[in-house]
């Protein structure tokens, strides 16, 4: 089968341009034969452009009634691609306001095709001189803490040019998020699941008209893209608020008892207690598991063990490079710093083992 045929093209529209209706055609004309455009609650407005690509015999009109947002958008045409058009190998999700350029979504779709399995990320190269810099500073950003945090190595991690094989797509209806988030907790899933991710370079297109009709949020869509990191932060500072000052106490009030065992009596102390709380905020909210408690309790606990002694015995040898001191802040203020190191390292091993 040609890609034309074997692959659907899912596009989500709010308060669409004119430009929506080029789009379109340019895909009928390169041989897509199922278009699925939704209308995500566009204004009364806008109803001409979405009854015009209506009358093309190769694209359906899904519509929300209100706007629920892009990844509400996505899991609408995923619904309806798994319902009625289970003969498909794979969907295309692309924008509809002229910054996905035809060619590269026939790119896209030829590449899904020979995947073997994998999601296709069209990726942009932001070496254009005219891109704008926060669109760069933002993907530089973005593509760091991926690698650093989720172990995710993408040059774009925002572009909405994806393609999905159709074994794939009842698990996208699986993710959370409505928004802007569920584009990037849908990179999340792919890493989880283990599926490959495969890029191939497309053009960086900053239309003007192209910026006007972008409803991407900077402040309030950038939170909700990196939810899962801040949970992640939120929950290991909350813990970590919670390990130092027990560990300050301790040693303030039973580090004098304990003579030489000070250090590693009170780290143990107080990582008993701020881990227990870590393991159970991060198993729920942060990487979202719900059975084998025990496992992952035996794995992350086994995992604590060993960040506990490797924090205690890097202490230790500090405090002997100090000349043997016991001086509670400054002991304090290595710890902070061995911690922080290990706080990375950790969720790694968490994403990878404890909750794998």
């Amino acid at each position: 089968m040609t890609y034309g045929k074997s692959i659907s093209v899912i596009i989500p529209s709010l308060n669409p341009s004119e430009e929506l209706v080029r789009v379109v055609t340019g895909l009928a004309e390169a041989g897509f034969e199922d278009i699925i455009v939704v209308n995500d609650g566009s204004g009364a407005e806008y109803a001409a452009h979405f009854e015009e690509i209506a009358g093309f015999p190769q694209t359906t009109v899904l519509t929300h009634p209100k706007n629920l947002g892009k990844g509400a958008s996505l899991k609408t045409a995923f619904r309806f691609i798994k319902d009625e058009r289970a003969s498909k190998a794979g969907v295309i999700t692309a924008d509809g306001d002229g910054q996905h350029l035809i060619n590269d979504v026939v790119k896209c779709a030829l590449a899904l095709m020979e995947s073997d399995g994998c999601a296709i990320m069209g990726a942009r190269s932001f070496n254009n001189p005219k891109t704008p810099t926060r669109n760069l500073l933002g993907n530089r950003i973005a593509a760091l803490a991926f690698r650093i945090l989720f172990g995710i190595k993408l040059r774009d991690t925002q572009t909405g040019l994806r393609g999905i094989t159709a074994y794939h797509i009842p698990h996208m209806l699986e993710i959370p998020g409505s928004r802007f988030d569920y584009e990037t907790n849908m990179l999340l899933e792919f890493k989880r699941r283990g599926i490959p991710l495969k890029e191939i370079e497309i053009e960086t297109v900053y239309a003007e008209r192209a910026n006007k009709s972008s409803h991407f949020r900077p402040i309030i869509d950038s939170i909700m893209i990196f939810a899962r990191i801040f949970k992640y932060a939120l929950s290991g500072a909350f813990s970590f608020i919670v390990d130092i000052g027990i560990f300050w106490c301790a040693m303030t009030f039973l580090g004098g008892f304990m003579g030489v065992w000070s250090i590693a009596a009170c780290t143990a102390i107080a990582r008993t207690i701020s881990s227990f709380f870590n393991f159970n905020v991060n198993r729920r909210l942060v990487f979202q598991r719900k059975q084998a408690y025990s496992r992952h309790l035996r794995r992350y606990y086994l995992l604590a063990v060993i960040q506990m002694s490797v924090s205690a015995g890097a202490l230790w040898l500090l405090s002997i490079l100090f000349d043997g001191t016991q001086v509670v802040w400054l002991l304090t203020i290595l710890k902070i710093l061995i911690d922080t190191v290990l706080f990375f390292l950790s969720y790694r091993i968490q994403q990878k083992w404890v909750f794998n």
